[in-house]
């Protein structure tokens, strides 16, 4: 159905609306019951289509939320309780069981006959088939991903019958598996979906942008671009246990400012991805509860575009990661909630951990040094970019590197791009000579997060770095398995080459802080870093 036929519910005042004028446009029935989740988010989501050239990050919570994979990934309770996913665990989802090869070259999936798409048919390995045809074909970042998982062609993809399918690797590849559970390959109703297909359109990206057709645990019934979109969940589901909240409701909003006062007044009951700033204050006052965890193979960081000059020039980038200002960036950015990645005593890394703390502190007279050697005793002026959609840590970050760098004479005149334009002119078009940016490796691997942040061409490589060596060592590894006698030497050489060329110049290993009512539970906190609905409950 069109977005103009999506659920229409009522509307209601609720009280302390001066504030809240957003919520007279939920349904009566938002801000009361047990059977409904109030969420509010910061960003405006753009599709509802992940395959679709274009959808943004925000979007990707939507096809977690209402699409079904072959696998997905279990969870663990840390230390302070908080539940996050876990990378070392795979469970079924529409694959009730699989089979891989003794060579490593083929794994084979049994469809669960519990696998119903919600029109009430049987998902089908037909289904399957389309779906990761689809993937790979449409190009762009989903068919990147599936790369990653050596699976780049529709010949891979093979119907055995009809609740049988296999996918065909050209080597054994320990990410394949794990592949399969991120939120790329999800399992599309093929046959609603090619209904509405075109000679032009083949793969109903303008249908299925506005128009899902899955299998999932939640339903979308409800999308007003900019404003807010409707869960509702699938009383048919059968593949896990059915989802405790009925409806959940998440509304966009962009003042962080108001997203933190629905909270603590109570007119709201979860604020998902919350400013460092606001997460400490909050669990310190004991106004909310508050879970986060460092964020696996994630690192905020300075881009410099390797494509322009002076940036072209490895002595330039070395200056300015001595010159950045490491602990005052953390603290205003942070609020002390990263774990630092500067200060590295080792120019050779001595384990494979990932990420690891780089070999530059804050030294400005080392700095002034290689400004001079590289030829630019006198400094340069350029641009330093930053998304306003994350504001909340890129500014107060951005003015400190600003002040910092002038003190070596590069003067940086400061460009805020409005999050909507962000994703183009950083990780597309790859057109901002410095900026900062951030990226979290889906897979936990070290190779993994290389093959996005440091190959020529691919999409969070917002430096257009170029590195033969790196390329090869990234392609040979990460097809290995982690205890091949290649495996660490490899990781360790790739690592080291990171170091001297600073491309990138960590700055901290972020948090992913969410906020929540007390009485909310089952919030897990996901390597994708966007809301999962599926375990949450009003206690």
């Amino acid at each position: 159905m069109k977005r103009r036929d999506f659920l229409r519910a009522g509307s209601a005042t609720i009280g302390g609306a001066a504030l809240l004028p957003f919520l007279r446009a939920l349904p009566a029935s938002a801000a009361a019951g047990d059977d409904t989740l109030l969420v509010v988010i910061g960003d405006t989501i753009n599709s509802l289509d992940l395959h679709r050239t274009g959808t943004n990050r925000p979007s990707y919570q939507v096809a977690v939320n209402i699409y079904d994979r072959l696998v997905r990934f279990g969870t663990k309770t840390l230390d302070d309780g908080t539940i996050a996913y876990d990378s070392t665990v795979i469970e079924p989802e529409i694959a009730e069981s699989w089979e891989v090869a003794e060579d490593g070259k083929s794994i084979t999936f049994k469809i669960s006959p519990k696998a119903k798409f919600w029109d009430g048919s049987q998902v089908t390995a037909e289904d399957v088939k389309w779906s990761f045809d689809r993937a790979v074909t449409l190009g762009g970042f989903p068919l990147t991903q599936m790369k990653a998982g050596s699976m780049s062609s529709p010949e891979q993809f093979v119907v055995v019958d009809e609740m049988t399918f296999r996918v065909d690797l050209p080597a054994p590849s320990k990410l394949a598996l794990p592949d399969l559970a991120v939120p790329v390959p999800l399992v599309i109703n093929s046959k609603v979906a090619m209904e509405h297909a075109t000679e032009d359109d083949p793969w109903a990206t303008e249908y299925l942008h506005e128009n899902p057709a899955g299998s999932g645990p939640y339903k979308v019934t409800r999308w007003d671009a900019g404003q807010q979109f409707v869960y509702e969940r699938n009383e048919d589901w059968a593949l896990g246990t059915l989802p405790p909240m009925k409806r959940v409701i998440v509304r966009e909003v962009p003042s962080a400012a108001t997203r933190r006062a629905l909270l603590e007044r109570g007119d709201v009951d979860f604020y998902m991805d919350v400013p460092s700033k606001d997460a400490k204050e909050m669990a310190e006052s004991g106004v909310a509860k508050v879970e986060g965890a460092p964020i696996d193979n994630c690192l905020h960081v300075l881009g410099l575009n390797v494509a322009m000059a002076p940036f072209d020039n490895k002595l330039v980038r070395q200056a300015i990661a001595f010159a950045l200002p490491y602990e005052d960036i953390l603290a205003a950015g942070a609020y002390g909630r990263g774990k630092p990645m500067w200060g590295g005593s080792e120019a050779s890394p001595s384990t494979t951990e990932w990420p690891q703390p780089f070999p530059y502190a804050t030294d400005l007279e080392k700095a002034k040094a290689l400004m001079e050697e590289a030829g630019f005793a006198d400094g340069f002026e350029t641009t330093l970019s930053y998304n306003l959609g994350l504001a909340d840590w890129m500014e107060p970050t951005a003015l400190l590197i600003q002040e910092s760098l002038a003190k070596i004479g590069i003067t940086a005149t400061l460009d805020k791009i409005p999050g909507a334009n962000w994703r183009t002119a950083a990780l597309v078009e790859k057109r901002l000579p410095m900026h900062l940016e951030n990226f979290g490796g889906w897979l936990n691997y070290p190779d993994y997060y290389f093959y996005w942040a440091y190959i020529e061409g691919h999409l969070f490589n917002s430096s257009n770095y170029s590195n033969p060596e790196i390329a090869s060592l990234v392609e040979e590894t990460l097809t290995m398995e982690t205890d091949d006698p290649a495996y660490e030497p490899n990781i360790k050489r790739m690592i080291e080459i990171a170091f001297e060329d600073v491309p990138r110049i960590p700055l901290y290993q972020p948090y992913l802080d969410a906020a929540m009512k007390p009485e909310v539970e089952g919030y897990v906190s996901w390597f994708h870093r966007q809301l999962a609905v599926t375990n949450m409950a009003k206690g």
